[in-house]
């Protein structure tokens, strides 16, 4: 599955294809073809992470049933990225019925102290004393370690949670025609670490003059099997009352 799926997504050309929607003209065709070949540099040369993850997620697809794809600007790098996300690092609401719909999408990221540093520095994230990681694991991650053979040592890293909601900020309200408060929430992304609760970062999540607020997508979620809720099926839930004589 995953072997047949790379060699499809990733043919010798480029990963990329531009289809030009209207009328056809050397201009636009011209235009496509740039688009092609800047897209295609991009993701096989310049994110160099690419090709390797969406290969990761595609071995962790069928076995978990759902994987995710995050996708922004990382500016210790000074480029856009494009990583894995593994099912259990992704929470939202019960009841949600989509990533695109859900109210709340938080992301539990794991960085080194140098890693959150360097995110400091460059005024990604607000400076300020962290103190040291506090190195808990929980329960997914010890189970996991158990099940790959090996034992679940205390991680030195801090545990970072970015959540995307709508919030309602004093002094940032959304207003009407007449300048007065709707009381419309609106989305922002807003970074806690989760040790100290202390907030990192507040960023607005829509672009720029949009006037309807728009929340920018930036994760994207595969699923092996649809299933009733959020979450698709893999096969592990389609084998386990199998093997487990259930």
């Amino acid at each position: 599955f995953p072997v047949t799926i790379m060699k499809e997504a990733f043919p010798a050309m480029g990963p990329v294809k531009t289809q030009i929607v209207g009328a056809i003209d050397k201009l636009r065709e011209e235009a496509a073809l740039r688009v092609k070949e800047d897209m295609n540099y991009q993701l096989t040369e310049v994110m160099s992470e690419y090709r390797s993850e969406h290969e990761r997620l595609l071995w962790s697809l069928p076995i978990t049933g759902s994987a995710f794809k995050k996708v922004y600007y990382d500016p210790s790098l000074g480029r856009q990225v494009s990583v894995f996300i593994p099912a259990e690092d992704i929470v939202v609401p019960y009841g949600a019925s989509s990533i695109e719909r859900a109210e709340r999408v938080t992301h539990v990221m794991r960085k080194t102290p140098n890693d959150l540093l360097k995110l400091q520095e460059a005024g990604f994230y607000r400076d300020c004393d962290l103190g040291d990681p506090t190195g808990e694991l929980d329960d997914i991650e010890k189970q996991k370690a158990e099940e790959q053979g090996m034992s679940a040592i205390q991680d030195e890293r801090f545990r970072i949670l970015e959540m995307n909601v709508d919030l309602d900020l004093k002094g940032f309200e959304d207003v009407n025609k007449n300048g007065e408060a709707t009381g419309i929430a609106l989305p922002y992304v807003v970074t806690i670490e989760k040790g100290t609760g202390k907030v990192l970062a507040i960023r607005r999540n829509w672009y720029e003059g949009d006037r309807l607020h728009l929340k920018r997508q930036h994760f994207v979620h595969y699923q092996y099997i649809p299933g009733f809720g959020f979450y698709g099926y893999g096969l592990i839930h389609l084998t386990g009352g199998i093997v487990t004589g259930k």
